[in-house]
């Protein structure tokens, strides 16, 4: 007898449906085919010593496993009860009637429980789109496949559970979220806030800057100065996540399996610190089994690199396309996948491998040549990608012990809004590009005219610092967003002055 069960593969973020048939005919032993992988092969001794612990068995006739479509490699446990069903199905043991109306996901225990999956909501977007009823998977993943309205969603904890329902022993009980409520009510749910900042003040206008106009920034100072504080901060004074950025975010996230169970829509921007000492391609995905890397579970938020030059430097490198494209498309013999990486890149340095370069009270013991060699860690073309370097200075006791409360996250963030609101007006027509930080060359010219006053500045900060046309560039975007703050149609001088004054790496003096 045959039955066919469905079930489904997720590639890059997207999910395809994958038929799984199964034939009971006269004869002896177990055939999966298909393309499986060993842990789909293994699912045999998994699904033999389930059923028999729940009270079935594995037919003893010849049985054929099919998983279409073929040329697609079948990857991980989560078809065990896809196949388990089919199983049960096509050799009577259970009721095959609307088998075929639902996909059918989950990785089985030995005692019939299921454990978690991947990728649940990619593969419930995929099942609406389909047409199929709904979606049987474990409990843990129910609430995020839930966020997809018109799917009839079931949460199981045993495969009993599903035998029962398909012979109509039972009523599972639909997992409901309402999308927008768990949306909205999650929305300002930030642990930090810039009121708990002494002093720093123009630290936190630069990072209002970087913030209006989707800027990268690079923080330089001391240790203990408040670097990685400071960056913590930057998401609560980012414009709240749209609905369908929220979906997207997730969405990387459960193909990377990163969600709790009890999340079912990432409501607030992620904020990604990696160490130091990770490797390429968990930075931008891939491996032999691939997965989102950081700068796409970054994707709408902001990835934080602390102690930049620690990083190997084939790392860095890797992050140049995804600054400027927004995406990652990763290449093999067998596959390529795309992964979405549009996200705010913030990073902190110490000026010297003591720290105290520059510092206006303690001493540098490094020896000549050492700073310059530590800063060229850091290659010119990615700090052009990045438009603000900001020197951080270290807090003075005064400033620590005042107890007078700094601005608010919601206060500045206020203002980052209608900076936003601005560019997206000024940006409805043109795909893609939603901040000044996005704006492409060939619009650079018509969005960012200066008077003649403003081009004299600019040229002698170009002479003198020995700026290249990538930083040019960067300063007349970030001289836009300035002016933007301001509600200003046009860039002024002023704007530029503090635009420039934001190219800390490039001014002469710096590591002697």
């Amino acid at each position: 007898m045959l039955v066919k069960t469905f079930g489904s593969a997720v590639v890059g973020v997207d999910a395809i449906t994958i038929t799984v048939e199964v034939n009971v005919d006269r004869g002896m032993k177990f055939f999966m085919v298909g393309l499986p992988d060993n842990a789909v092969k293994e699912s045999q001794q998994r699904i033999e010593a389930a059923l028999k612990n729940v009270g079935f068995k594995m037919p003893g006739k010849k049985t054929v496993v099919n998983m279409a479509p073929a040329d697609i490699r079948k990857e991980g446990s989560a078809y065990d009860l896809t196949i388990a069903i089919g199983i049960l199905a096509a050799s009577g043991q259970m009721n095959e009637e609307g088998v075929n109306d639902y996909v059918i996901m989950g990785e089985l225990s030995l005692d019939g429980s299921l454990q978690p999956i991947k990728g649940a909501l990619p593969i419930s977007i995929q099942a609406k789109k389909e047409g199929f009823k709904g979606f049987i998977l474990p409990k843990a993943n129910a609430k995020e496949a839930a966020i997809v309205d018109g799917l009839d969603v079931y949460g199981v904890d045993n495969i009993k559970e599903v035998i029962d329902f398909f012979n109509k022993d039972t009523i599972l009980e639909k997992v409901e979220i309402d999308t927008r409520k768990e949306f909205y009510n999650n929305l300002n749910n930030v642990d930090f806030d810039f009121e708990d900042v002494k002093g720093q003040e123009n630290i936190k206008r630069a990072l209002e800057i970087a913030a209006a106009g989707g800027h990268n920034v690079i923080l330089i100072g001391p240790p203990g100065a408040g670097k990685t504080m400071l960056a913590k901060r930057l998401p609560t004074i980012l414009p709240p996540l749209s609905l369908q950025e929220a979906l997207e975010t997730t969405k990387i996230h459960s193909v990377g399996g990163k969600l709790s169970k009890e999340t079912s829509l990432i409501s607030v921007r992620p904020f990604r610190s990696p160490h130091h000492t990770i490797s390429d391609v968990a930075l931008v995905g891939g491996g032999g089994f691939p997965q989102p890397g950081e700068i796409s579970l970054a994707h709408n938020g902001v990835l934080f690199l602390d102690e930049l030059p620690e990083f190997k430097r084939t790392v860095l490198e890797v992050l140049r396309q995804p600054l400027e494209d927004r995406n990652i498309s990763i290449s093999r013999a067998k596959f390529t996948v795309d992964y979405p990486a549009s996200f705010m890149m913030i990073a902190s340095m110490n000026p010297c491998p003591c720290g105290y370069y520059n510092h206006p009270e303690k001493d540098c013991v490094c020896s000549p040549g050492v700073v310059q060699k530590y800063l060229s860690k850091i290659s010119g073309p990615l700090l052009d990608r990045i438009d603000l370097h900001v020197e951080v200075t270290p807090v003075s006791f005064n400033e620590l012990s005042d107890k007078t409360i700094g601005e608010s996250s919601d206060d500045i963030r206020k203002r980052v809004i209608v900076a936003r609101k601005i560019q997206e007006e000024r940006f409805k027509a043109k795909k893609g590009i939603h901040a000044n930080a996005q704006i492409s060359s060939k619009t650079l010219k018509e969005i960012c005219e200066i008077d003649q006053e403003g081009r004299d500045l600019l040229k002698k900060a170009m002479d003198k610092l020995g700026l290249s046309a990538r930083a040019y560039d960067r300063i007349l975007k970030v001289a836009r967003t300035i002016a933007d703050l301001e509600n200003e149609p046009s860039i002024k001088t002023h704007h530029l002055a503090e635009a420039i004054q934001y190219r800390s790496l490039d001014r002469e003096g710096w590591a002697g």
